[in-house]
């Protein structure tokens, strides 16, 4: 009874609160599991290469699975799959928390990114449906909001966790969190599908289309083959004896071909899951590049400076998490304003400005020094995150104000696919690079053989790795700045 006498605005409001929810969620369980990468090492005696799949295969089972996701939200609508992957994403996390070795917890983890990428694919769609567009910037910046309590809550609370409770906890913290939103989101977000859909049944054949099966095989195997090359790239091309090498050189060549043959099938097909002619608009297609640019350039420095703090500055993981806190603590300061900033002037300037801060911080960052201090540290993290912060929320809504109501879920899909494309690609290059310059300079050593006296090698890495992050960093700033406004934003 009292489900029927709600108003619009109520629904809307649930709806805005159970996608927030999960954005929440989702950032929160990425920044624990970053902070804490540095004591998994230890917990389960593994090496960088193996501990950075932790991240990896949340990333990548997201990147691959989003524009599948993203398609699909065309045809069932994005309410009903936004709250299935609410609770797949809390089985994930209480899996996560029972994983006996680090192989299973990076097993569990995949289940993590099946209801994660859900969510991801679906919820800009749902914030576009419940927001007119005169303040669609309004609504992205209060999901950045979200995004940043998630980002800034992660460090702190993973930090306290390792210090004085048991590293299972960093995942079951967001059961009792997706469980709620799953019962309080799982009506309103199926009834707002039903009233949204029209005619609906009628009008989801209409809308349903053939699935691109094989350009979505060739996205996935040839994004996994690119990412398991890269992070084995140290072990292939320092290994002894020819087979390694072969065995390098063949996966390169797979890697080429996959891509080739991925390309050409989407440039065919009549449906296929990377819309080619979308990218054919400079819009769209810088607000793309710009998003995966700068996300790589963001893991660069999320992926490494933990390291940094624990093993060079000999950090607890509660002060270290205080330190990482910076970053995020800036987005939840400046998201809102990015929003509104959007809407007066539109993405060009503001998304750009925000992407130069992050090239800016960056460039700091090369000129760390083991007795830098804490303050200096946070500082140029949180520089990072203003500018990450200036950039996120006018990027997503050009995008998705220049494409018509029928391409919002499949853009939705797309901007987050790049993100995490991104992210993806910035965590395994960064482990590449930092492997590769640490074992050259200490005669093959991986991290887990660290001892202070490794401590100038361990710079002279970092260093490297920081300023090919800088490289990306740029050119992210450079394809922001060649974007076109579109048609909604121009007065």
């Amino acid at each position: 009874m009292g489900e029927s006498t709600n108003t619009p605005e109520q629904h809307h409001r649930r709806i805005f609160l159970t996608v927030a929810a999960g954005v929440f969620m989702s950032t929160l369980d990425s920044s624990l599991v970053n902070v804490a990468l540095p004591s998994l090492m230890e917990v389960f005696h593994s090496s960088l290469a193996v501990t950075e799949w932790v991240v990896l295969v949340y990333l990548l089972a997201i990147t691959v699975l989003l524009v599948f996701w993203g398609r699909l939200s065309s045809v069932v609508g994005p309410g009903p799959l936004y709250s299935g992957g609410m609770f797949i994403f809390g089985l994930g996390s209480l899996l996560c928390g029972i994983a006996p070795s680090v192989w299973f917890l990076i097993g569990f983890r995949f289940v993590q990114a099946v209801g994660a990428s859900m969510m991801m694919a679906t919820g800009p769609a749902l914030i576009r449906a419940v927001f007119p567009p005169e303040r669609l910037g309004r609504g992205l910046g209060m999901i950045g909001v979200a995004t940043s309590m998630g980002l800034m809550s992660g460090p702190v609370l993973s930090g306290l966790i390792l210090r004085w409770a048991h590293w299972r906890f960093l995942f079951w913290v967001t059961v009792p969190v997706a469980l709620f939103f799953y019962i309080h989101g799982r009506t309103v977000l199926v009834a707002f599908h039903s009233r949204s859909s029209g005619t609906g049944g009628a009008c989801r054949a209409k809308e349903k289309k053939p699935f691109d099966r094989t350009g979505a095989l060739l996205w996935a195997g040839t994004v996994s083959l690119t990412i398991v090359l890269t992070t084995h790239a140290v072990t292939l091309c320092c290994g002894n004896g020819t087979v390694p090498t072969l065995v390098f050189v063949a996966g390169s060549s797979a890697v080429l071909l996959g891509w080739l043959l991925f390309f050409r099938h989407e440039a065919a097909a009549r449906t296929p899951i990377l819309p080619l002619e979308l990218f054919r608009r400079r819009f769209f297609a810088m607000a793309m590049a710009s998003s995966a640019l700068s996300f790589a350039a963001l893991f660069f420095v999320l992926i490494l400076i933990p390291f940094y703090l624990d093993r060079v500055m000999g950090l607890a993981p509660d002060r270290i998490g205080f330190v990482m806190t910076a970053l995020p603590l800036s987005v939840f300061v400046v998201s809102p304003l990015a929003g509104r900033l959007y809407d007066l002037i539109g993405a060009r300037i503001v998304a750009t400005t925000g992407l130069a801060c992050c090239l800016a911080g960056l460039i700091l960052l090369t000129g760390l020094a083991p007795d830098d201090t804490l303050a200096g540290i946070a500082l140029r993290l949180a520089l990072m995150g203003f500018g990450q912060a200036l950039f996120l929320s006018p990027n997503s809504a050009s995008a998705l104000a220049g494409v018509s109501d029928r391409q919002a879920g499949l853009t939705a899909g797309l901007l987050a696919t790049a993100r995490n494309f991104g992210m993806l690609g910035g965590t395994a290059l960064a482990g590449l690079i930092f492997a590769l310059s640490f074992a050259r300079a200490t005669g093959g050593l991986d991290m887990r053989d660290f001892t202070p006296a490794l401590t100038p090698e361990f710079m002279l890495a970092l260093k490297r790795t920081f300023r090919f992050g800088v490289a990306l960093s740029g050119l992210a700033v450079a394809a922001s700045w060649l974007r076109r406004k579109t048609g909604a934003e121009k007065k």
